[in-house]
């Protein structure tokens, strides 16, 4: 079945006692035994729950792999991820990442001695370069978040496995539409799935996806141990608004990259990020690596901080919020919201400026975007 067909139908089956079209919400913590080990596959729903079996088999299916684990989050999917390195291990990561990314590498698992080394996203040679002989995981976020730098998935895949490390990759941005990281060599696909795919901006959620059952297994453990998952409710909801994944994506990138080609001509825009633009440095990476470009702008401002405090304000459709990956559009300051854990000094280095601004383009009619976005910068 082709992508949009999966993402309705996939892990759905119509519910075998009612015949319910929908996934039932299995509101329950736990299920009747007829005896010792007589469970219908199901015993505690920290554990497992129907519900979010159906939503982690949908996201495997998408992602073209052969298990789904839900989380509670993305960061707790995350975390269960990183669970499975000891003390002592090191990480090899894109400099450009999201800033609870590295919040957790530096603040939460740094206390257990296990450290995390940062390069340049797209120099593929200092991945190799920063391996040591304790490295046990390479880090991915493509596109980055928030310069939306690209990562040759593939190359650094054949890195990664030339040392015997596993590559885990945030694909939150580009969504399995656009891009499947496990065709080109990772290991693990982590999403928020709080963002595009449920798409409406009212649910918390994350989830992994892998290939290799022993990666599953053991990320399976940390699921159920740690026990940060998803409610029914959640689930279901998240299962809802996959199902317009395919055609929200296109509507995301159609608008952005008119938003994109706006800004870029603007005469108070300094520099557009995105790579859907051939003036982007990784565009002929994203023609072969993506399907599309994605959702996601972000813009250097001319200006002060103040200049764009007063910008923020005056939009109207436009709404100035953490997060991405709505229907409705959003802009958000990283310098002061989403990456605001990360030291100045090192935001600053990487590119991150008090005058960045990102772009969540929604689904909306891209003239009331363009319009919205000429008042608010005039």
């Amino acid at each position: 079945m082709k992508f949009a067909t999966r993402a309705i139908h996939a892990g759905q089956e119509p519910d075998p006692t009612t015949g319910s079209v929908m996934t039932p919400i299995y509101q329950t913590s736990t299920y009747a035994q007829a005896g010792m080990g007589g469970h219908k596959g199901f015993e505690y729903s920290r554990t497992g729950n129907p519900t979010r079996t159906a939503l982690e088999a949908c996201l495997a299916s998408l992602e073209n792999g052969k298990y789904g684990l839900a989380f509670a989050s993305g960061m707790a999917a995350e975390h269960a991820v990183l669970s499975m390195l000891n003390a002592d291990d090191h990480i090899v990561s894109c400099d450009d990442l999201y800033g609870g990314t590295y919040r957790v590498f530096e603040r939460v698992f740094k206390r257990y001695n296990i450290e995390a080394s940062y390069v340049q996203a797209n120099a593929i040679e200092d991945y190799e370069q920063a391996i040591r002989p304790n490295t046990k995981l390479i880090w991915l976020e493509t596109p980055t978040n928030p310069l939306l730098r690209l990562v040759d998935i593939a190359a650094v895949a054949k890195v990664a496995h030339r040392h015997q490390l596993l590559l885990a990759v945030d694909n939150t941005f580009s969504t399995p539409y656009f891009q499947r990281p496990l065709e080109l060599g990772a290991d693990i696909v982590i999403h928020s799935t709080t963002k595009y795919i449920n798409g409406h901006s009212d649910v918390i959620g994350g989830a992994a996806v892998m290939n290799d059952s022993e990666t599953y297994e053991s990320i399976k453990f940390f699921q159920n141990a740690i026990g940060a998952v998803p409610g029914p409710q959640d689930c279901w909801l998240t299962l809802r608004g996959v199902k317009t994944l395919a055609v929200r994506m296109r509507q995301h990138a159609d608008n952005a990259m008119t938003v994109a080609r706006f800004l870029a001509e603007h005469p108070r825009v300094e520099k557009v990020y995105y790579p859907g633009l051939p003036s982007h440095p990784d565009h002929k990476l994203a023609q072969r690596q993506m399907s599309g470009f994605g959702g996601m702008v972000s813009f250097q401002f001319k200006g002060t901080l103040a200049d764009v405090d007063q910008v923020v304000r005056r939009f109207k459709v436009f709404t100035f919020a953490e997060s991405l990956g709505g229907v409705e559009s959003l802009v958000c300051h990283p310098a002061s919201m989403t990456h605001g854990s990360i030291p100045r000094e090192i935001r600053e280095a990487r590119g991150l400026t008090d005058t960045l601004l990102r772009l969540s383009i929604g689904i909306e009619d891209v003239e009331d975007l363009i319009l919205d976005l000429q008042q608010a910068l005039a």
